[in-house]
């Protein structure tokens, strides 16, 4: 900028500083935690220079190489979340463990080798507790997670999650990635089906909790090493507990009857969150009456599209 005043020349050169941005990338993002951390973003979780892109499976497909690098070419993301997964129930683990493996292996792959080659600062994947050993002590922490073999009825796919924490730390030590990974307990969802016999016990959470535990993690936790986000070991329930819970919040007026002939699966996998509660201490977790009840005031509330 030049300033003229009467014999006299003021040559100003101003400089205007750009802030750091951001663009934050969640695959998977239509799906209940996706959902979940949509949700916080916008109720005032975004900070200046933060943008959020979810995406789904519309797209692009994340086990196909060149669809997974046009998705990082487009949208340019610093930082990455990463939910999207192959997932089942119980039958569908059990019958279908090659595909829920090789999808699994082929899009964690696709996702850690473009946030490598176009310079994410930051992923964060997701793993699950059915990775744990299945024959293993209680409360399972992070240093347990390959200590034995999983629960044989979803094998394919705990294998398929657990080489993320495997890759994790070998990027981190070949090539300096901050990658990183969660592993959550149960989520409080909209669907509601009783099978088993309601006896095996679960650390259940309402989503929200775990959305902005995930968004602390993508920001402030820089460690390769796996985090568990759960409730405290005293949380833990069984699943008739939650079915009631579920009874109660609906005014259901029914006959509540446990299918015995469906398969319980694992009867535990108690999960220490001792590593999140020395990191951030003053999170209070929603209870379980509490979740339940905002679950199901949301699925009555969009049965319609619920259900679709």
């Amino acid at each position: 900028m030049i300033i003229r005043f009467p014999n006299l020349t003021l040559i100003l050169k101003i400089t205007i500083s750009e802030g750091t941005m951001n663009l934050y990338l969640v695959t998977g993002g239509s799906g209940l935690v996706g959902s979940a951390i949509k949700a916080i973003v916008e109720k005032g979780e975004k900070v200046d220079g933060e943008t959020w892109v979810f995406l789904s499976s519309k797209d692009g497909d994340l086990t196909i190489r060149s669809e997974c690098d046009a998705i990082f070419v487009k949208h340019k993301p610093t930082h990455v979340i990463h939910l999207a997964a192959k997932v089942g129930g119980l039958f569908a683990n059990m019958s279908k463990k090659v595909e829920f493996y090789r999808e699994n292996i082929m899009m964690n792959d696709n996702v850690m080798e473009c946030c490598r080659i176009h310079k994410v600062e930051k992923l964060v994947s997701y793993l699950s507790t059915c990775v744990f050993p299945d024959k293993t002590t209680y409360p399972i922490d992070e240093t347990m997670l390959h200590s034995g073999p999983p629960h044989p009825s979803n094998e394919g796919y705990a294998y398929a999650k657990r080489m993320v924490d495997t890759m994790n730390r070998a990027y981190a030590e070949e090539y300096g990635c901050n990658f990183t990974s969660i592993i959550p307990t149960n989520i409080l969802c909209t669907p509601f089906t009783v099978w088993g016999s309601g006896t095996p016990l679960r650390q259940f959470m309402y989503s929200e909790d775990l959305a902005e535990l995930t968004i602390w993690v993508v920001r402030e936790y820089h460690s390769p090493e796996p985090i568990i986000v759960s409730v405290d070991e005293e949380s833990e329930v069984s699943i008739k507990d939650v079915a009631m819970a579920v009874v109660k919040a609906i005014d259901f007026q029914g006959e509540v009857v446990f299918d015995t002939s469906k398969a319980d699966g694992q009867f535990k996998k108690t999960a220490s969150n001792a590593k999140l509660r020395k990191l951030k201490p003053e999170h209070e977790f929603i209870g379980i009456e509490e979740g339940v009840k905002k679950a199901v005031d949301w699925f009555v509330k969009n049965y319609d599209q619920a259900r679709k």
